[in-house]
């Protein structure tokens, strides 16, 4: 499978070592706009400034792409009108009609798209997800990441920040997670936010938060800030309650709030049954990040090579989206959204 990889930030230099290491794949090209140190396995390969170009040098089987989200859209269009398939990065695009478009594109074109929902390929979250589906709904979701970033990791979410907030950026993955545990349509939105710094853009916030209402009468809300004015308490709370009992990840095992290795990382589960004893379901060998980026890229291959269904995949990466969407927008006009998903 030839492969072309645009973005070299931190996900898309684990993408590119993941199919420069996979025997199904073989990088023609990697794309950034700026130049950026390689790792040394990396150096080889051609290195274009543009998409467009190295899309039309390569024509590659795949295009991942996980360049800023403003460009998701039109990038991953582009690819499949030239042939390819593709694997985009989260959020799948900054508009609702835009994320419809590439779907729409896929299922015209007969192209397979995989979204970046990492969570989906972490063992120990699949677990948590099936623990809860057993309980038994209706659900509440109490769900957050904040991070305290400073320095590199500061000036990385201000990049991010002139285009996605935080509630966005992150909120697609806990609120994907949500969706497969509930299977219910969510109803309406609503959320709080805050611009907590003069380093970002006047009509950016880094702190938001947002409760979603689903139609089986499940709740939730999610929670995310940027900065170094987060705090590093309760920065890690993820809990499922139903009347049955509870799913939690035992917060206390997690690093700071910026590591990436902690943003996914479970390492333990405490199932709690109304009325019953707890117990806790340990995870010593979790997969690291890298290790999960290597799942992502294989699970693409094998969806082209077995022609695996996705239309589940495409669906809920929309719903999630439109969800993460409607909070910002009720965090920008200060009123709850009703969602026509």
């Amino acid at each position: 499978m030839r492969v072309l990889v645009a973005g070299l930030g931190n996900m898309g230099l684990s993408h590119a070592l993941a199919h420069h290491h996979h025997p199904g794949a073989t990088i023609v090209g990697l794309v950034n706009r700026s130049p950026v140190a390689l790792p040394a396995e990396l150096q080889s390969y051609p290195f274009f400034r543009t998409f467009e170009e190295g899309l039309e040098a390569t024509q590659p089987d795949l295009a991942v792409i996980a360049t800023y989200s403003d460009s998701h859209a039109d990038h991953a269009c582009a690819a499949m009108a030239a042939g390819a398939h593709v694997f985009v990065e989260k959020p799948l695009a900054t508009t609702v009609a835009d994320a419809r478009r590439v779907v729409e594109t896929a299922q015209r074109l007969g192209r397979k798209l995989v979204v970046g929902y990492i969570l989906r390929h972490h063992p120990s979250w699949v677990r948590l997800i099936a623990e809860a589906r057993a309980m038994g709904g209706p659900y509440v979701f109490r769900l957050n990441l904040n991070q305290q970033s400073t320095g590199p990791a500061w000036q990385t979410h201000k990049a991010l920040m002139r285009t996605t907030s935080p509630i966005v950026d992150c909120g697609v993955h806990y609120v994907d997670v949500m969706c497969q545990i509930t299977d219910a349509r969510p109803l309406r939105v609503h959320g709080i936010g805050l611009r907590l710094s003069d380093e970002i853009a006047e009509d950016m916030y880094n702190y938001g938060q947002f409760q979603v209402v689903f139609d089986d009468g499940s709740v939730g809300w999610y929670e995310a800030g940027w900065g170094p004015m987060m705090s590093e308490v309760a920065h890690f709370v993820k809990d499922v309650i139903s009347p049955k009992g509870a799913v939690s990840i035992l917060s206390g095992l997690h690093p700071a709030s910026a590591s990436v290795e902690g943003h996914t990382r479970v390492g333990a589960l405490r199932i709690h049954p109304a009325g019953g004893p707890d117990r806790d379901i340990a995870f010593p060998d979790e997969p690291g990040h890298q290790a999960l980026c290597d799942a992502e890229q294989d699970f693409v291959l094998r969806a082209i090579a077995d022609n695996l269904d996705l239309s589940r995949h495409m669906a809920d990466a929309v719903a999630s989206l439109a969800i993460c969407l409607a909070a910002d927008e009720s965090i920008r006009t200060g009123r709850p959204i009703t969602l026509g998903i």
